[in-house]
């Protein structure tokens, strides 16, 4: 199975039939505190950007709604100063990248994309939202997989490897504050196109 199967069983079809818990858009308000504790109880920091992965679909419907989405993150963005551009990886799938250096700011323009997918009837395309830490070189993520309707940690090392102490750390440190997944089959990485870079670089 390649990379690009890999990522449509474990964010796509399979977790959506396998899901035990609906998602719900009001979760990504979960990372505000989350930014606040991992600076202060872990010393990891913002990275400055965030991330909402989605697949798209043949229908002149679905190119409004992107378009919509992404009217909303222009007007947003004239009074947060949220940029914002998007992206298609090497796999097909579709990114809204954001920057901002308020973490704040990152979680509210997430959320305002993700719901007016779902508002729109295609909640079912959006794959996960990413938010990104970094401390003395070392990066760590949180995903929210919008198909099973929890977080999971995601901490890359270069050469496509994963720092497994760092990720069960996170898993420990914010389960109770955020939905963690609890089925690790689900801890789908997701690498970026360049050694080193963003998920959605």
């Amino acid at each position: 199975m390649g990379i690009f199967d890999s990522l449509k069983s474990i964010l796509g079809t399979r977790a959506e039939s396998d899901a035990t818990r609906k998602a719900d858009p009001e979760d990504l308000f979960g990372m505000s505190t989350a930014y606040i504790t991992m600076e202060a109880d872990l010393g990891y920091t913002s990275v400055g950007q965030a991330a909402l992965c989605f697949s798209s679909v043949d229908s002149t419907d679905f190119e409004t709604t992107v378009e919509n989405v992404e009217a909303i993150l222009e007007a947003g963005s004239e009074e947060t100063g949220t940029h914002f551009e998007t992206y298609e990886d090497s796999h097909g799938y579709h990114w809204v990248i954001l920057e901002d250096d308020d973490p704040e700011d990152l979680v509210t323009s997430i959320h305002f994309a993700s719901d007016e997918f779902i508002e729109q009837g295609y909640g079912s395309r959006l794959l996960a939202a990413v938010f990104g830490f970094q401390k003395n070189g070392q990066r760590a993520y949180w995903l929210y997989s919008f198909r099973r309707g929890a977080y999971y940690p995601f901490a890359p090392k270069r050469g496509r490897e994963r720092d497994k102490q760092v990720e069960f750390k996170l898993e420990s440190m914010f389960d109770g504050e955020l939905e963690i997944e609890k089925e690790k089959e689900y801890w789908y990485p997701l690498w970026s196109d360049s050694d080193g870079g963003h998920p959605w670089e």
